[in-house]
């Protein structure tokens, strides 16, 4: 497989669409917006939608000064367009161009409608050098115009000689069609048709087409599945986890996804990734074909051959009508004669031959078309629109087999089956990319369009992508109404064809069995936020969410909930209003919510007193003036000239902090002047001596600054809804010692203040104590402060371990000896922190016991039905060999001089016999069963014809569209001989799992491959069936046992006749 990066100048879509905006810093969306309620005339039926096309020619270009400029309005649909564009570009070196809604200021509230568009700049001297955009986008009120930033340099438009500006002329184009809202916005790709699409992150469909073509190839997605991935893992950094995520969230999730994780990684070869583990060479076998270079001289007997491999081939379009001729041109002979003639060993220059034959093709064949080539003459890129057509089952051996080398195996049919055709929409500056595929090779296509998923016919997906012309009219009057030629812009750049011979394999079951464990509980886990987040959002843009607080939130909150700012608004009363509402009715609802009496209504005054809010939201105060009599009285009104502050008092002795109030003050008044009222609210004599601090920020870091009291609050730049913190100075050479003698130094500790649980990592659930640290502390701090809780000495034998927020468990790898620098790192688990820690006591110093490699590995005795499981502690530099030795002293053999071998077990199959020579530092042990065992004496004496098949036991689990085979118990091999009948191999299984007659005569054998049965029976020579080489992968093929799984019912019992496929478990460390 080759993953391939756009031609020149083709980074995915060449740059974000977006709406335009006059400051360059402003967040731009980076995926399409959901569609808003629609009136009824947005929302017409258009069977045939209105399309036309409207040239805007723009005189005196270069001496232009506006910033930007407005085309006339022109109407496509009954609706009012207009073409926006920024000769000196908006912000940027690049010409600026949008399609704007002219009357958008005029329409109704909610008012929405969808538009496939296209914007061109016409080049005069080459039209068919004319530069091309194409979008679509949902109008609305926040986005009423829609376009493109960078349409093309500005270098490039004014150079007179490239013909974009002739007669400081510049002709610009609009083809608009307009459709109805509800075809694109209420479309559900799940629904419609059983699969999700990939959003749009700003230049990512290339690939997100590229991504859905290889997910739809179920063997690449069984594989990616297998990969070795852990918990620990961030999909940001590993190939593998961001794949498996990915596919996964393709496979069961119910909306579209993006593949942010996957864009800064998928740089290198999915191939590199899966070398060393189950899944090794699975890119090789499906992808790889190879091919013969060779050179033959005509007059003498001399020939040169090279043989290479390919993982795609790139074909010619120019000039080619279809693939075969393409695939002709690929084998075509060259003549090396006259000056050209071939230097050939011993003999000179000799007249030859030359040419490409191909030796075998891959399962899956991937075809580049070469839509893109350097014009020579022009001295730029251009893009091949020309017809090339593609059949839908591709015959490699046509007339007796022209392509093929000499050493090509005739025996392999090389019919292929197309299953994707991947799509470039637009010209060489840019586009759209999206895919056409068939998933399980039926007569149904699908287009992935980034999140969009629609079914397709045939002819959308074949014959609509061979590129070429089309005639197009107009159905406006009034606009430039001669018919014209339209070059098709969307055309097909890469074909994936699937050879027929291996399509059973190769479109195989792929399900959950295949993940592993942390992968599915960390993905559904964000799959139900994600689903809680979408349903939010689909109703946001009608609603507002308003959070008020009032004194009795903050008097409850600051000091125990709340120490910086003034109130957690997530606890505080919340109100979802419609935007449309007035603000007399919303304070009507407050006044009965806070139970203000209906006569003082008007009591209650709202101010927005954070300068910290948030747009989604608006956090709002409520002021209830009480009088003498304690009910509600109006407020006094507010002068530009009163500042509201709100008051906290800090006891040092006690390191509490509690809410007293708030006072409205002058701007040019002075604290001096309230420090009576100020001292009455604390309880104190009202000559008491105080210190006053503002508060002013928390984030990231603490800001607390003293206030002169003989400045006024406007010269110490205090404003509305600030915060004052005030206490009693702290004593000077008192014996009273305080830990946080100021306001401050007690909001810096609270700051960095964290308790922290600390579990036993043995035992989790009975075991803990808490411990209060701050999120500063080093690695050295926390385990010197864990060892002195545990009345330990050494604090280098505290092994710690983090906490994982999705599994509610512990991380499976532990924290190495000062491998964090704070506490907060060890708490940190993506982007969710945890105040939960796990802890082991060592027998031997965290430091030492680093440089040992731990793993746990299940012994199978050859005769005891048991299974032991001990715990081997070796150096890291020791191999597999090492293990064997380490555990030939601590197991019980069948007899002195048995042979060990070591398995890597997964999902009751084995992936692997590892070799003596492996060094065990990369060895995976936490979702793969590391499996010890003698290996058999007639399995070290195989004759030349006899075969070690593997043998799984399997259920089938029958769903309403398919049967799903399930494995379980103990896998294991099997020495079968040449000629060797089913009777016989029956025979030699139930003796070696001891069940008895009655339990044996139900069960089946089959063989297996890619999780379809194929029953035996007894006669059958059992051999034959696994005479095939080319075998992918560990789960391919097998002789399967199927029979009920009993061992959960009988587990309890054990002294009943247990057989081996159900071993007792012992476990030694």
């Amino acid at each position: 497989m080759t993953l391939m990066t756009p031609p020149l100048d083709q980074q995915g879509d060449d740059e974000m669409l977006v709406p335009h905006t006059d400051f360059a810093d402003r967040p731009q969306p980076m995926e399409v917006a959901q569609a808003e309620t629609a009136t009824a005339a947005d929302s017409q039926s258009v069977d045939d939608p209105p399309s036309a096309r409207f040239t805007w020619t723009i005189d005196n270009f270069s001496r232009l000064n506006n910033k930007k400029l407005y085309s006339d309005v022109f109407v496509v649909g009954g609706y009012k367009w207009r073409i926006l564009t920024f000769p000196k570009g908006n912000n940027v070196d690049h010409l600026s161009m949008y399609l704007d809604v002219a009357d958008s200021t005029t329409l109704p509230y909610g008012w929405s409608r969808y538009a496939q568009f296209s914007l061109t700049v016409i080049n005069q001297l080459h039209q068919k050098i004319s530069i091309r955009k194409d979008t679509q986008h949902q109008f609305n009120a926040r986005e009423s115009d829609w376009g493109f930033t960078s349409f093309m340099p500005l270098g490039e438009l004014y150079d007179p000689g490239r013909g974009y500006l002739v007669n400081d002329t510049c002709v610009v184009e609009a083809d608009v069609a307009v459709r109805k809202v509800i075809d694109y916005w209420s479309h559900d790709s799940k629904k419609e048709t059983g699969y999700v699409g990939l959003k749009n992150q700003g230049a990512t469909c290339y690939m997100n087409s590229l991504l859905q073509t290889l997910y739809h190839i179920p063997y690449i997605r069984k594989a990616v599945y297998h990969m070795p991935t852990t918990e620990n893992d961030i999909p940001s950094g590993s190939i593998p986890l961001a794949l498996q995520s990915l596919f996964y969230k393709l496979q069961y999730s119910d909306t579209s996804h993006d593949v942010q994780e996957l864009n800064r990684v998928l740089c290198e070869k999915l191939e590199d990734k899966m070398k060393g583990t189950v899944v090794e060479g699975t890119i090789q076998q499906l992808f790889e074909g190879h091919h013969m270079n060779y050179i033959e001289c005509i007059n003498v007997d001399y020939k040169s051959t090279r043989k290479e491999s390919f993982y795609d081939l790139q074909l010619d379009v120019k000039g080619c009508r279809d693939v075969y001729a393409s695939f002709d041109k690929y084998v075509e002979v060259e003549r090396l004669e006259g000056d050209n003639k071939y230097h050939a060993e011993q003999h000179g220059l000799q007249d030859a031959r030359k040419g490409v034959l191909f030796i075998d093709f891959p399962p899956v064949l991937q075809l580049q078309l070469k839509r893109f080539e350097y014009d020579f003459m022009r001295d730029i890129m251009v893009k091949i629109n020309d017809r090339y057509e593609f059949p839908l089952q591709l015959d490699l051996d046509r007339e007796n087999g022209k392509y093929l080398s000499p050493e090509a195996d005739r025996s392999v049919r090389n019919l292929y089956t197309l299953h994707s055709v991947l799509v470039h929409s637009g010209g060489v500056h840019g586009g759209h990319y999206y895919a056409y595929i068939r998933p399980t090779l039926s007569d149904q296509w699908f287009k992935f369009d980034d999140e969009r998923v629609t079914k397709e016919d045939i002819k959308r997906a074949l014959e609509e992508q061979y590129g070429g012309e089309e005639e197009l009219t107009q159905t406006n009057p009034g606009f430039n109404n001669s018919p014209f030629k339209f070059t098709k812009y969307s055309n097909a750049y890469m074909l994936v064809y699937i050879r027929e011979s291996d399509k059973e394999k190769i479109i195989c079951n792929v399900d959950e069995k295949d993940i592993a464990e942390h992968l599915r509980v960390r993905l559904k886990k964000e799959q139900e936020e994600k689903e809680q987040k979408r349903k939010e959002k689909a109703e946001a843009h009608l609603y507002t969410i308003i959070k008020v607080a009032h004194s009795e939130d903050l008097l409850e909150q600051i000091g125990k909930d709340v120490y910086f700012d003034l109130v957690d608004h997530d606890k505080v009363r919340s109100f979802r209003i419609q935007k449309q509402i007035t603000f007399n009715l919303f304070k009507e609802e407050v006044a009965k919510e806070f139970g203000i009496p209906e006569e003082a209504q008007s009591v209650g005054q709202l101010r927005e007193v954070s300068n910290k809010a948030n747009i989604a939201e608006l956090k709002l105060f409520l002021e209830v003036e009480i009088g003498q009599d304690f009910r509600p009285v109006p407020p006094p009104e507010k002068t530009k000239e009163d500042i509201l502050l709100f008051f906290k008092l800090y006891d040092p002795s006690k390191e509490e902090l509690r809410y007293v109030g708030r006072l409205f003050v002058k701007g040019s008044g002075k604290p001096l002047d309230i420090l009576k009222k100020l001292n009455e609210m604390a309880g104190f004599a009202s000559d008491q001596e105080i210190e006053l601090y503002e508060e002013i920020k928390f984030e990231p870091n603490v800001m607390c600054e003293h206030i002169d009291k003989r400045l006024t609050f406007r010269s110490s730049q205090l404003e509305d809804g600030d915060i004052v913190c005030y206490q009693k100075p702290s004593p000077v050479g008192s014996n009273e010692q305080c830990r946080y003698p100021d306001v401050p130094s007690f909001l810096e500790y609270m700051h960095n203040r964290q308790v922290v649980r600390f579990r036993s990592l043995e035992k989790s659930k009975e075991d803990e104590f808490f411990l209060e640290l701050s999120k500063l502390h080093t690695y050295d701090d926390v385990v010197e402060r864990v060892a002195h809780h545990l009345g330990l000495d050494d604090p280098s034998k505290i092994r710690l371990t983090s906490h994982n927020c999705y599994s509610q468990q512990p991380k499976p790898q532990p924290i190495k000896y000062r491998g964090v620098d704070h506490l907060s790192d060890m708490l940190v688990h993506y982007n969710q922190t945890s105040d939960i820690l796990y802890y082991e006591v060592l027998d031997i110093p965290l430091p030492e016991l680093q440089g040992l490699k731990t793993l746990k590995v299940a012994f199978h005795h050859a005769t005891k039905d048991e299974v032991v499981i001990h715990t081997i502690r070796l150096p890291k530099q020791s191999t597999v060999g090492d293990v064997i030795n380490d555990l030939k002293a601590k197991v019980e053999l069948s007899h002195p001089n048995a042979e060990l071998r070591l398995l890597e077990v997964f999902y009751h199959k084995i992936y692997k016999i590892f070799p003596h020579n492996e060094k065990i530092e990369n060895i995976n042990d936490q979702y793969w069963t590391l499996r010890a065992e003698e290996v058999p004496e007639e399995e070290k004496n195989l004759g030349p014809h006899d075969r070690l098949i593997h043998v799984y036991h399997f259920m089938k689990d029958t769903t309403p569209n398919q049967v799903q085979v399930q494995n379980f118990g103990e896998p294991f091999f099997l020495v079968i001989h040449e000629g060797e009948t089913l009777t016989e191999v029956k025979m030699r299984i139930q003796k070696k799992l001891q069940v008895p007659d009655e339990e044996f005569s139900k069960w089946k054998l089959a063989f297996l491959s890619l999780g379809r049965p194929e029953y035996l029976q007894d006669s059958d020579i059992v051999s034959s069936r696994f005479q095939r080489k080319d075998v992918y992968g560990a789960w391919e093929q097998y002789l399967g046992l199927e029979h009920s799984d009993n061992a959960p019912k009988r587990s309890y019992a054990a002294n009943q006749n247990r057989h081996t496929f159900e071993k007792p478990v012992k476990i030694y460390n």
